[in-house]
């Protein structure tokens, strides 16, 4: 027992002592704080290069607007004119664009024509030829313009008094086309002895109205006016 006291004795001074040092070594040795300086943090002069920046466009290509002011000024004309060439250019793209697509001399000189019709007697018809189109043109009788004009509109499937188709009740100006499927009508012919489509049964009358037969409309009446007594301008 004695024995085991004296070796207790012995060992209690060397761990006090490494105690000691551990404390030392946790407690007293600080651990060195990184300290950073203000001037480095917060100042307003530093370069990109001091940052880690190795990119100097920015500095290299700026434009200072202040100390600069006739760079800025040559900007501004450099980029104007190339805006103005553009546009220029686009004018005279547009312009021969639209002209392009105007009608050549000889497709204008066709867009009118003058027929002369003193030589029309009463009761006939003459056919002509505007833009490639058959146009009939009929000198009527007084008999035929009366019984027309009495046409009640319920007989009629394009309901068309004669008066409206007429410039002059004698004169009766029709293209000579079939409302059906663009067939062309034979004159003098017909239920009505006005034009008779023999393609498909289409009878119409001296006003040029669809009477019988499956065309839905009336023949077309073609724009022209009277220039002479004796001459009409179509088109």
């Amino acid at each position: 027992m004695n024995a085991a006291l004296r070796s207790a004795a012995r060992l209690a001074p060397r761990v006090v002592a490494r105690q000691s040092t551990f404390l030392k070594k946790v407690v007293v040795a600080p651990t060195p704080l990184r300290v950073f300086s203000a001037n480095r943090v917060f100042s307003t002069n530093q370069q990109l290069d001091e940052l880690g920046s190795v990119d100097h466009a920015y500095t290299d290509d700026r434009v200072d607007k202040v100390a600069e002011p006739e760079r800025r000024a040559f900007t501004y004309l450099m980029l104007s004119t190339v805006r103005f060439a553009y546009a220029s250019f686009a004018r005279v793209m547009v312009v021969k664009f639209v002209a392009s697509m105007s009608a050549t001399a000889d497709v204008l000189a066709m867009a009118s024509a003058e027929f002369e019709i003193g030589e029309i007697k009463e009761g006939t018809t003459i056919t002509v030829k505007w833009r490639g189109k058959p146009v009939f043109i009929r000198h009527r009788t007084e008999a035929e313009i009366t019984a027309e004009a009495a046409v009640p509109m319920a007989h009629l499937r394009d309901q068309e008094a004669d008066e409206e188709r007429t410039h002059k009740p004698e004169w009766l100006v029709v293209l000579g086309i079939c409302t059906h499927l663009g067939c062309v009508p034979i004159g003098n012919a017909g239920d009505y002895n006005g034009w008779f489509c023999p393609c498909h049964g289409s009878h119409y009358d001296i006003s040029g109205r669809i009477r019988k037969g499956p065309a839905p409309l009336n023949l077309e009446i073609p724009p022209y006016k009277f220039v002479e007594d004796t001459k009409i301008l179509i088109g």
